[in-house]
């Protein structure tokens, strides 16, 4: 029985959802449980979706950004180069943002919802059929939100390869941007790997 299986008997037995803290509660539970095992892990997540856990580390990092008084969120530069990509929101990069863009809050969340999704099947076919266990997956996909590597990193190909090892050590060498060394960066990558290993 696959872990949202048993989630969804759990929330069909109770007749309503899981409030968060049972969630956490249920994983950490499961978690012990094959603590000495590889049952957790399997061939791509399978919901192939990001967890809580994911999205609450996508968000710390990422932050709403650049809130007018007005209310609406307006596009800044890129801190490492000071210009392009321009970023609104959740951490919102592309071609429709430039300077002078701005959105309301609920344009910002939307965005997030489509991008976390966007980039976590980027990560299904970076990855193939690795054994992967939800930690991993969330953070290999916040790390492809920031990055867009996840298909040239050597990071991605260590991961497939098993050696989670080696590839928890590999996130620490993403620290920079525009030629240099960004504290924000070294956090990022240090709670990514962290939650790789979980």
């Amino acid at each position: 029985m696959t872990r949202k299986s048993l989630f969804d008997t759990v929330r069909n037995m109770l007749g309503r959802g899981l409030r968060q803290s049972e969630v956490d509660r249920l994983d950490a539970a499961l978690d012990g449980v094959g603590a000495d095992s590889s049952q957790d892990s399997v061939p791509c997540v399978p919901s192939c979706r990001v967890s809580a856990a994911g999205i609450q580390l996508i968000k710390a990092f990422e932050g709403c950004a650049r809130l007018r008084p007005d209310g609406l969120y307006e596009a800044y530069p890129d801190p490492g180069t000071g210009g392009a990509p321009w970023t609104i929101g959740w951490g919102a990069t592309g071609p429709d943002i430039k300077p002078g863009t701005v959105w309301t809050k609920e344009q910002c969340d939307a965005r997030l919802e489509a991008d976390v999704a966007r980039h976590a099947q980027d990560v299904v076919q970076a990855i193939g059929d690795a054994v992967t266990t939800q930690g991993q997956f969330d953070a290999l996909v916040s790390f492809h939100f920031n990055t867009g590597a996840i298909h040239r990193a050597t990071l991605t190909k260590l991961h497939r390869s098993g050696d989670s090892s080696a590839a928890e050590q590999e996130f620490a060498r993403w620290k920079f941007a525009g030629g240099r060394v960004l504290k924000g960066l070294v956090r990022r990558r240090r709670e990514e790997a962290r939650l790789y290993r979980s």
